[in-house]
């Protein structure tokens, strides 16, 4: 994104439409640069919008999904590369600070069982930015963390310390034309 005017009014009009055609009740405000950044640090985010209003509750359905559909749509239509999604950020009531607070306990909660037990802890699965959020909340424990699994069933491992974390197996799948492929997964969040 050279120019962060342009794009935060490319989505204005993502915006506009969803709430004008789309009919969705939203009220919303764009941020861009540097009022766009986010005090607990966990998105390098350019622009931000925060919705409101009597359909709100529908961006937090199903644990945000459409709240993160839009941040998809947002990258997509920005031509962003996926390491750079989390410029774009959507937010609706002040769930992802909730939310935020939310991982950060369970974090806590893992830690003091991982030392407890000595057995390592497997998180529900979750998406990206919130395994990369789980990564930091754990990063100063001295455990060590991994992330496992494969699209939306990806999840945070946490190990106790010393633990010889196992490498993850390759898996065989089909491609969109039925070919067999074989791909190893990464440790990437």
């Amino acid at each position: 994104m050279d120019d962060l005017s342009v794009a935060a009014e490319k989505v204005a009009s993502l915006m506009r439409l969803l709430t004008t055609t789309g009919g969705l009740r939203l009220k919303y405000r764009i941020t861009a640069g540097a009022g766009a950044v986010d005090p607990d640090g966990f998105e390098r985010r350019d622009i931000y919008v925060e919705c409101k209003g009597p359909d709100s509750d529908l961006l937090l359905s199903s644990d945000g999904e459409l709240l993160r559909s839009l941040e998809h749509l947002s990258a997509k239509m920005l031509r962003l590369e996926p390491e750079d999604h989390d410029r774009v950020s959507f937010d609706a009531n002040g769930y992802k600070a909730a939310r935020a607070r939310i991982l950060r306990d369970a974090a806590d909660a893992a830690i003091e069982e991982v030392e407890d037990t000595g057995e390592p802890f497997r998180f529900q699965p979750m998406n990206s930015r919130e395994r990369r959020m789980l990564h930091l909340f754990l990063r100063d424990s001295g455990l060590q963390t991994a992330s496992s699994g494969e699209g939306p069933r990806r999840f945070v491992v946490l190990y106790p310390e010393g633990y010889r974390i196992p490498p993850e197996r390759p898996y065989d799948r089909q491609d969109s034309r039925g070919r067999s492929r074989q791909r190893t997964s990464s440790n990437r969040y």
